[in-house]
């Protein structure tokens, strides 16, 4: 692999292949700890699906100070609260699909206690994160209600998993009982009322921002509910998975730039198309705030995404 200075690098899991092997890329970036289990062994440039060598990615280009361009501004909010299953890298995969267009990005990290201005920001996530975690992350959230609402009627891109989607729904359940959430999405979570009381496992959808299936993993037992003309994600079409609730097939919900679902994974990194639709929609955004200009996204050779996404499909006998 490719090393940039003397940064320590760090991956991002693309998917888990036979035998424990993993596809990664590397790259300069802080501890993203929870993507990668500490004693994990990776190829250095062969793929595991052909056998053949990959091809050269171009070295990210990362913001620098001078440069003409201005960053893709992303705001990851409450990482030390939100962060199941890798939710993080979610945020790594936007930053290197920026980076190895030469678009200059900038991340900033919204913790407990920071102050943070949306309408400085392009690109938001939130992630998922454990009940007594959620717990005080809604407080924050619902005081930043007023500003995440209109970030995402001017057209800012957003990406909510499992919690954090839960959160900006008009109510969730908190402590088993409901409480008023954002209200980014028409839609309300609900306690389960059967026997199963979590839904967990992989899933594959069909969504209108992607062209292919979309795979991820789902662990949650609230219920979600659309109101009525709400959009969905996408619908489950792999037999195994639920997506909001046992009975619609319908995971996540879209709402203008912004996209809600369950789909922990990280999402983003097996599934390109949602990432540079957020990119694409970050950039406009950028294009509104600054006055520069937004470009066609330069094509990637995504082959190591599309592998992992293949052996998740194959896992779950659909299609290639």
């Amino acid at each position: 692999m490719t090393t940039h200075g003397e940064a320590e690098r760090w991956h991002y899991l693309l998917g888990r292949f036979p035998k424990g092997r993993y596809i990664a890329v590397s790259f300069c970036f802080e501890n993203d700890a929870g993507i990668l289990p500490s004693n994990s062994k990776f190829p250095s440039s062969v793929s595991t699906s052909t056998g053949r060598p990959l091809p050269e990615r171009p070295s990210p280009k990362l913001c620098r100070g001078g440069d003409s361009e201005p960053p893709l501004t992303i705001a990851h909010l409450l990482p030390d609260l939100l962060n199941l299953y890798g939710d993080r890298g979610n945020v790594t995969v936007l930053r290197m699909r920026c980076a190895w267009r030469s678009i200059p990005v900038s991340v900033f990290e919204c913790r407990r206690g920071d102050e943070i201005e949306l309408p400085g920001v392009d690109v938001l996530f939130i992630g998922g994160g454990p009940d007594e975690k959620q717990r005080v992350a809604h407080e924050r959230l619902m005081a930043m209600g007023g500003q995440i609402r209109g970030f995402v009627e001017e057209g800012g891109a957003l990406l909510a998993i499992c919690g954090g989607f839960q959160m900006l729904g008009r109510s969730w359940v908190l402590d088993g009982k409901p409480v008023e959430g954002v209200g980014v999405f028409d839609a309300e979570t609900r306690r389960a009322t059967n026997a199963r009381k979590r839904l967990v496992g992989d899933f594959a959808l069909e969504s209108p921002l992607s062209e292919a299936p979309v795979v991820g993993f789902e662990n949650h037992a609230g219920r979600t509910f659309l109101a009525e003309g709400t959009q969905p994600f996408g619908r489950i079409i792999s037999r195994c998975g639920h997506g909001n609730d046992e009975r619609s097939r319908a995971d996540g919900a879209i709402h203008r730039n912004a996209i809600g679902t369950y789909a922990h994974g990280p999402l983003l990194s097996k599934n390109p198309e949602i990432a540079d639709f957020l990119i694409a929609a970050g950039l406009e955004r950028r294009a509104e705030r600054t006055g520069f200009p937004a470009s066609t996204l330069a094509r990637i050779d995504d082959a190591e995404e599309l592998a992992a996404r293949a052996f998740m499909l194959g896992r779950m006998r659909l299609a290639r």
